[in-house]
């Protein structure tokens, strides 16, 4: 093959269960369905808020383990927007060409 490499696109979704979910997801979905469905048998429905209430973490749970396009899931997506703005903000160049500059001044 001319020394090319052909390197599918979808890699990483062979470690996955069904191609989609990481055991985490499986277990977060499980567990808001499981809630719904006890808060289903304790509360009675008589008025619609009781059933928004009951349906909630189980529609919550799915939404956070939607597929999305170039992340993971929507909960990867608030992770990594809760690591960027938390996070240090001050970046250290370490890169090949530092030792290239002479005068270099740290800002302690």
């Amino acid at each position: 093959m001319n020394d090319n490499y052909l390197i599918p696109a979808n890699t990483k979704s062979g470690q996955l269960i069904l191609g989609i979910f990481k055991p985490f997801d499986l277990i977060l979905l499980g567990t808001g369905i499981l809630i719904s469905l006890v808060l289903l048998t304790s509360l009675t429905m008589d008025y619609t808020w009781q059933i928004i209430l009951v349906v909630t973490p189980g529609l919550l749970c799915a939404f956070l383990v939607i597929p999305i396009p170039n992340y993971h899931n929507i909960l990867t997506i608030i992770v990594e927007c809760y690591n960027f703005f938390t996070g240090r903000r001050r970046y250290i160049w370490k890169g090949w060409c530092v030792k290239d500059v002479k005068d270099v001044k740290s800002d302690k």
